[in-house]
């Protein structure tokens, strides 16, 4: 059996090239590539799990405009000239996130915790749109509604001959 490796070392530079551009060097501020979020219903309210390990607290922001949920962190890098960098895999700089939200959450009551690296968003249904039982109306047993007439009977004046 025979093995056969291929080596195109245009793509190894093109890799290369590609990774200097996009700041992915050993030491060097890279722009955060997704925030991982969980979503679930729970109740009448929605939850949004998104990690942010790491993140300063203060730079956290939630937002909702017309409709639009936007999550916001911000993971400020290492500035130590003196550090001779090993390995550095964790990104840095701003991670946002955004998501669309139904007509029927209500938006001034979306309430958001952050706490070991987790954000949470409680994100409740409106109460128009919850679901409810709607009652029917059930007419006496055997009877049947007679509908109402009413008439007026005009008299007239006139004159006999």
């Amino acid at each position: 059996m025979m093995t056969v490796l291929r080596f195109d070392p245009f793509t190894a530079d093109l890799d290369t090239v590609t990774r200097q551009l996009l700041g992915a060097g050993l030491g060097t501020t890279r722009a955060p590539r997704f925030m991982p979020v969980d979503l679930f219903k729970t109740g009448d309210h929605y939850v949004l799990l998104a990690d942010l390990p790491g993140v300063d607290p203060g730079s956290v922001d939630v937002n909702v405009d017309n409709g639009t949920l936007t999550l916001t962190a911000e993971r400020t890098s290492r500035n130590d000239d003196d550090v001779q960098w090993l390995s550095s895999e964790r990104f840095s700089g701003t991670y946002r996130r955004q998501l669309s939200l139904g007509d029927g959450i209500d938006t001034d009551k979306i309430s958001a915790t952050y706490e070991n690296g987790v954000l949470t968003v409680t994100i409740p249904v409106a109460e128009r749109a919850k679901a409810r039982r709607i009652e029917v109306a059930h007419a006496a047993s055997g009877a049947q509604p007679q509908p109402t007439i009413e008439s007026t009977v005009s008299e007239g004046t006139g004159s006999t001959s």
